[in-house]
């Protein structure tokens, strides 16, 4: 049996485009028989960014109650919160001790912000060496990463491989797994309200679990249309609003869009009342269930604190052997 592992940070609640890329996805991998998954919330790595405790623990909450409304089986999956297996940090130190610290200025995660390092903190720096401590210590076989995770799976693996010829020479054993990363050849990219990848850093997401007012308003204000009149043709195809349609209805409830379009006499507004209608609809169930957690925090701490207990009876085990290797 392979175990995934997969992290999802604690910076808000999911939109629209991490519900359809990553959550449905990653919810699938775990329904596999063959599969062994563990999915942690990355509320250490939050840290980085967000200073403020009562924000972190809403965003940490609102995190986990959006992936358990979206149907992840806490029977079939650890479901963990990173902050409470401490043995993460330990790791990580004994990793940074055997990483080169002119790779570490090489990872994307501190390059992007090289520039103005007034806006650097230590933790960004050495996020890499974290990150391959969330993997390494739960023995992970494979790691679905996107294109801008793929650097820091290879120093992930790159770390491992470094303590595990330090350690034995010859490879007859491995102190650490080295985990493969696990790619999907079709990655569902979903626009945000500008056209560009949905992204909460671009400001331009859609709150599925928001408000059906709050959302009517993000959907009406955000996404910019023509001024095409109503009674003329338009052109489906460079329309952020049917485009995001088309990703949520069926294939002929998207073509008979498109026709009216086409066909003139069917304006924006329609389009938009139609997405508003698609979300709202489409996600009734997802949307109720996230406000029943949201409403009973208790039940997703109970949650979080079984997936804890499973998480540090795995990574006790990975770190008692680094442990007893290096001296401890």
């Amino acid at each position: 049996m392979a175990r995934v592992l997969t992290g999802i940070q604690s910076t808000g609640t999911p939109h629209l485009g991490n519900v359809l890329g990553a959550i449905r996805p990653a919810i699938d991998l775990a329904k596999n028989p063959e599969n062994e998954s563990f999915l942690f919330i990355a509320d250490l790595h939050s840290l980085t960014q967000i200073k403020d405790g009562a924000q972190l623990r809403k965003n940490t909450h609102a995190v986990a109650s959006a992936w358990l409304a979206c149907g992840l089986d806490a029977d079939r999956t650890v479901f963990y919160r990173q902050s409470d297996v401490p043995e993460v940090t330990e790791l990580a130190w004994y990793l940074s001790c055997y990483f080169p610290y002119q790779r570490m200025t090489l990872a994307h995660s501190f390059k992007e912000k090289s520039d103005r390092l007034k806006d650097v903190n230590a933790g960004l720096f050495s996020y890499p060496m974290l990150m391959a401590a969330d993997i390494l210590l739960y023995d992970a076989h494979f790691v679905p990463v996107g294109k801008d995770q793929l650097q820091h799976l290879e120093m992930t693996r790159s770390v491992a491989q470094r303590i595990n010829h330090q350690f034995d020479p010859t490879h007859a054993r491995e102190l650490l797994v080295v985990p493969e990363p696990l790619t999907r050849e079709n990655v569902m990219l979903v626009p945000g309200t500008d056209g560009e990848k949905m992204s909460k850093s671009k400001a331009n997401t859609l709150d599925i679990f928001a408000d059906p007012k709050a959302l009517k308003k993000a959907i009406n204000k955000q996404i910019v249309t023509d001024a095409t009149p109503l009674e003329d043709p338009k052109d489906p195809d460079s329309s952020v609003v049917y485009e995001l349609y088309a990703l949520l209805s069926s294939e002929a409830e998207a073509a008979e869009m498109a026709a009216k379009l086409r066909a003139g006499g069917y304006g924006w507004g329609h389009a938009k009342k139609a997405l508003l209608e698609a979300i709202v609809d489409g996600f009734h169930i997802e949307r109720e269930r996230f406000a029943h957690y949201m409403a009973h925090l208790e039940e997703v701490e109970a949650v979080l604190q079984k997936g804890a207990e499973q998480a540090r009876e795995t990574a006790g085990q990975t770190l008692a052997r680094v442990r007893a290797e290096m001296g401890y």
